[in-house]
């Protein structure tokens, strides 16, 4: 195996301070947003839920618990292979788009968690609420509020820390 790949120290295509400044105000003006939203459904989660929603069929012939589980998975392989695919392209800027677009989908899917017992959220596609499904089938319902902020803690740090990825690649190849 080439282990070179996954090292972050092999030829990145530098990033320009222009693009920087640019996508620095892009996430700053969407965390901006994310935080004071509240709704809880941001510009990226209109692709997110078509994503999520094709899951659902192409995961359904693994199975009952897999097919239910498949929204949410293929929400986050989406953006994951991305990032893989940029990764092997050594582009700074989309891996750090796809990193940030993959931690995204937390919070949402956070907020979604937190209401599995409520079921208050609007549904699309068949109207049951995926995460009540899965956290009665795994006997964590009573804790859907804790699962589901500690999520969108976890989808908070991610989206920072690929920001932060951001500005130590651009210092990293920018002194190259």
């Amino acid at each position: 195996m080439n282990w070179k790949f996954f090292l972050i120290d092999s030829e990145w295509k530098p990033v320009s301070t222009a693009a920087l400044i640019g996508w620095l105000i892009f996430y700053a003006l969407f965390l901006l947003h994310a935080a004071t939203n509240r709704d809880g459904f941001l510009l990226l989660d209109h692709v997110n839920l078509i994503v999520h929603e094709a899951g659902h069929p192409l995961f359904r012939y693994l199975g009952y618990v897999p097919g239910i589980l498949g929204g949410t998975l293929l929400e986050l392989l989406v953006p994951f292979f991305l990032a893989v695919h940029f990764w092997r392209q050594r582009e700074v800027t989309g891996v750090t788009f796809c990193s940030f677009w993959f931690f995204e989908n937390f919070p949402y899917i956070g907020r979604y968690m937190a209401d599995a017992r409520t079921v208050a959220l609007p549904l699309v596609g068949s109207g049951d609420h995926d995460w009540e499904i899965l956290f009665t089938h795994w006997r964590l319902l009573v804790h859907d509020r804790q699962i589901g902020g500690f999520t969108t803690f976890l989808g908070w740090i991610g989206m920072l820390g690929s920001v932060a990825w951001l500005l130590w690649m651009w210092r990293k190849t920018s002194q190259e």
